[in-house]
């Protein structure tokens, strides 16, 4: 049966950032109807990412509703959407997939042509207009395809992967970026394999789902790389077998690395997005076979600067998006291991708040007190 709001604009409460590091504004907005190929979402669960805070701290596209780790419900859907109807349960997807393209048809990449991430798109692909209004009519920008901090979104239909509906929604929306980053980084992009020695450069939620990526695909030694002593015992949980604080030491961490494993490790994944711990991911990797993943975002007007004579022994450096995944068809299965209890999901969950609560859940991250904070709408 369709939705009693099908084809009409929705009222209802949202998080609005109306300048960079202000805190958000709850208040009402309206939400458009999907147009052809796009779905409108009930939001019932989002998270908090690091990178809602770096857009939110930084110049961009103003006012603007971020989020973009979350679950829902089809509230209704537009022209030419086949593969999902009012009332499924969907994990919302900041990087997409049309199925359609080049890119999509082929198993070299997650990255789809038409709907891949884009930090500087903020208005819809079919028209270049944004769904969201306030109330006296002027628009509200879109975040990372997805915008989940509002009761209601609408994405498009390549950008939300239907699940079953036995999975909890309130654990779901992990699954829409910190956790398949971190072990999609290790099982398709760096293919850790069994026996070898990994190096995690940054134990946030990301990091963390590094060193569980490593320990399921069988890692001997996963080493842990932080600045927060506590995190250890947090990365135990995880599988980290030993940890190395850079203050500790006044030789560089990669010396370190370099000492500690015989030359250096299988396979170093950078978590933080900082050009200079990407460098020191590099070199502590062993010559010949050695394999550096950069999964942290580095924005700023910096670049990797190296000699090309590194790049002449043996060594790999690449970049990981969504851990190379195809979201929409990918992720649902990556859920079945969950529900077989193959992966943690619950020990990620430092906080559960209500929507209202939204920017104590940006304290907590920007101070380093929260992996990540489930918010319930």
């Amino acid at each position: 049966m369709p939705s009693s709001t099908q084809g009409q604009t929705i009222t209802c409460k949202a998080a609005i950032a109306w300048k960079p590091k202000e805190p958000l504004v709850i208040q009402e907005i309206e939400v458009a109807p999907p147009q052809a190929e796009e779905v409108r979402v009930k939001v019932t669960h989002t998270s908090l990412c690091h990178t809602d805070v770096f857009f939110w701290e930084n110049e961009g596209f103003f006012p603007c509703i971020f989020g973009h780790e979350a679950a829902g419900i089809v509230e209704s859907v537009g022209e030419k959407v086949t593969e999902l109807e009012e009332g499924d349960h969907v994990v919302l997807l900041f990087t997409g997939e049309c199925k359609s393209c080049k890119q999509c048809k082929s198993d070299k990449t997650n990255l789809c042509a038409n709907l891949k991430v884009d930090p500087m798109r903020s208005t819809m692909r079919s028209d270049n207009k944004t769904r969201f209004l306030t109330k006296q009519g002027d628009p509200i920008y879109h975040f990372l395809n997805v915008s989940s901090f509002s009761e209601y979104t609408v994405v498009e239909a390549g950008c939300a992967a239907k699940i079953d509906l036995s999975i909890p929604l309130s654990r779901a929306c992990l699954f829409a970026c910190g956790i398949p980053t971190g072990v999609g980084a290790v099982w398709n992009t760096a293919k850790v394999e069994k026996g070898s020695t990994v190096v995690i450069f940054g134990l946030g939620a990301v990091g963390l789902a590094v060193a569980e990526g490593s320990k399921i695909a069988g890692a001997e030694r996963i080493i842990g790389v932080d600045v927060n002593p506590n995190k250890f015992e947090l990365g135990k949980k995880f599988g980290v077998t030993e940890f190395l604080n850079p203050k500790d030491s006044n030789r560089p961490i990669e010396d370190v690395i370099k000492g500690m494993t015989d030359g250096g490790a299988d396979y170093c994944f950078e978590c933080v997005g900082n050009v200079d711990l990407m460098l020191a991911a590099f070199e502590s990797c062993h010559d010949g076979w050695g394999r550096t993943v950069l999964i942290g975002i580095e924005v700023r007007p910096v670049t990797l600067g190296m000699h090309p004579m590194k790049l002449f022994h043996g060594k790999e450096i690449k970049g990981s998006t969504f851990g190379d995944f195809k979201g929409k068809s990918q992720i649902p299965d990556l859920l079945k291991m969950y529900s077989e209890n193959v992966l943690k999901v619950d020990e990620y969950i430092t906080h559960e708040l209500r929507f209202e609560e939204i920017n104590k859940a940006f304290d907590l991250l920007k101070s380093g007190q929260s992996l990540r904070t489930v918010m319930h709408l």
